[in-house]
């Protein structure tokens, strides 16, 4: 049975009595029929409102409680220790409209996360405003078309992007204003070298490419992949959300990309999920420098910290203030935690944990590229697809065994995909948990497969219309016409 809504716990007349009267005016300009006589909100005890929100919280999954397994996504644990630097009142209190003799601290802050992420992917220069991934992408678009525009070579207008990369790629460049070409992977899963080649021309704007690419694959032939591109005077563009595979391995700028974005929310330990906050910084090369967003964090010739914003070729502001504030904080305090040994044996474990996995797992799966894999890999539920079990089944049989499910369906060139990341910081034990859940569901769709195909039975709702739910949500409870002001029923979105 479902948690009742607060509306349908109400009891008219029971008020908390530590809710005061409104003291606030009501203004004299709102007119007369834009104004409510009544709000009729639920009228609930103190003690029955926090109990409902603590009875929901604990129907509540989350990386505290278990494993993620979200491929491309890096759900990370996050340490705790990050918690109590963002609590200290110089970051928690900090205002964006101080003057910056009075936040040197929290610019400083910043300078050195800057001055860190530089080092660990070989960039010149950085932006720490935008306030996610796909925002740093937007950002680093902005910054490539600026740059062929300051050139006169605003004929550039194509970007080419590999079906292996993220998503959120071509939407990007649609949004600057690209066209997109698609260009398909090889059998290998790396991009194919000769559609690169054919693609590319004198209206490429830039390459967009995931590397390791979603297929949880390290680009064989990365070096010619970008140096095609250079040739034909385009730009490559990173994008980062799988740095956690190659952390003090290899820095993307030796890899002949010019801009870089990065997730702190999924590299570098800053809670990821329920919407934020994100923080998706952009390192560029020094060709680039000039066009980052303003205001750029400085240290002047005194050592003092400053909001630099005489940039005349900038794009200007991504983002309100400076982004994330606190999300930098996190990150600076992961980075300073593991140091730079630390950050190799984080993509260490991370490319160990997940070839484990896939080892255990190839026998009972399909492996579409039986190739060592990275932080993440693939697979495909193609065999127990034709016994009439969806990859979309097995994910709703992983909750009845304690296990949120993996990206499914991601990414699109791989039928039934089931894409899994552990990440480093899974014990063995973990892992050998999820592995026999998931073994167990491959028999089960040879056995019974009816217990998977109607799972999850564990769960305080059963399987959801999600297609519903996405496409028609209703995010409002709406009152019948009904004698009184307290509301008798409420409509719920899937």
């Amino acid at each position: 049975m479902t948690e009742p809504l607060l509306i349908e716990l109400s009891t008219p007349g029971r008020p908390s009595p530590y809710v005061a009267e409104a003291d606030v005016p009501t203004p004299a300009n709102i007119p007369t029929h834009l104004r409510r006589s009544d709000l009729p909100l639920p009228e609930l005890a103190e003690v029955e409102v926090v109990r409902h929100f603590v009875r929901l919280s604990q129907q509540n999954y989350a990386v505290d409680l278990g494993m993620y397994p979200l491929g491309s996504c890096t759900m990370k644990y996050n340490p705790k220790i990050n918690d109590a630097m963002v609590r200290l009142p110089g970051f928690q209190d900090v205002h964006p409209y101080q003057p910056e003799e009075l936040v040197q601290g929290a610019l400083g802050l910043m300078h050195a996360l800057g001055e860190h992420l530089k080092a660990i992917t070989g960039f010149d220069a950085i932006t720490l405003q935008p306030a996610a991934g796909a925002q740093g992408e937007l950002t680093g678009l902005l910054m490539v078309r600026a740059y062929h525009q300051q050139r006169r070579e605003g004929h550039r207008d194509k970007v080419l992007i590999p079906d292996s990369a993220h998503g959120t790629n071509p939407a990007t460049a649609t949004m600057v204003g690209y066209t997109t070409i698609a260009i398909p992977t090889d059998h290998r899963g790396n991009v194919d070298l000769a559609a690169l080649k054919q693609a590319v021309g004198p209206d490429t704007a830039a390459l967009m490419i995931t590397n390791p690419n979603t297929l949880g694959l390290f680009e064989e032939h990365i070096l010619e992949v970008t140096e095609t591109v250079h040739q034909a005077g385009g730009l490559v563009y990173g994008d980062g959300a799988n740095l956690n595979a190659i952390l003090g391995v290899v820095r993307p700028r030796d890899l002949g990309v010019d801009i870089l974005h990065m997730n702190l929310h999924k590299t570098f330990s800053v809670p990821h999920g329920g919407g934020g906050p994100g923080a998706g910084p952009v390192a560029v090369v020094r060709e680039l420098e000039p066009y980052l967003p303003v205001p750029v964090v400085v240290r002047r010739d005194d050592g003092r910290f400053a909001l630099d914003l005489d940039r005349p070729h900038s794009i200007g502001r991504v983002k309100a203030f400076h982004g994330q504030f606190l999300a930098l904080v996190r990150a600076y305090t992961y980075l300073r935690m593991v140091g730079a040994d630390g950050l190799r044996a984080v993509s260490g474990a991370a490319v160990l944990n997940a070839n484990y996995l896939k080892e255990v797992l190839r026998d009972h799966f399909e492996l579409p590229y039986d190739r060592s894999c990275m932080h993440e890999f693939i697979l495909s539920g193609n065999r127990q697809r034709r016994l009439g079990v969806r990859t979309l089944d097995i994910a709703k049989r992983l909750i009845d065994y304690g296990f949120y499910p993996p990206t499914i369906y991601f990414p699109l060139i791989v039928e039934e995909a089931l894409m899994i990341e552990p990440t480093e910081t899974e014990p063995k034990a973990t892992l050998d948990a999820f592995a026999e859940a998931l073994r167990q569901i491959a028999r089960e769709a040879v056995e019974d497969p009816d217990v998977v195909r109607s799972a999850p039975h564990r769960t305080v709702v059963g399987r959801l219309d999600e297609v519903s739910a996405a496409r028609r949500p209703i995010l409002t409870w709406r009152m019948q016409p009904e004698a009184g002001t307290v509301p008798v029923s409420v409509e719920r979105g899937g």
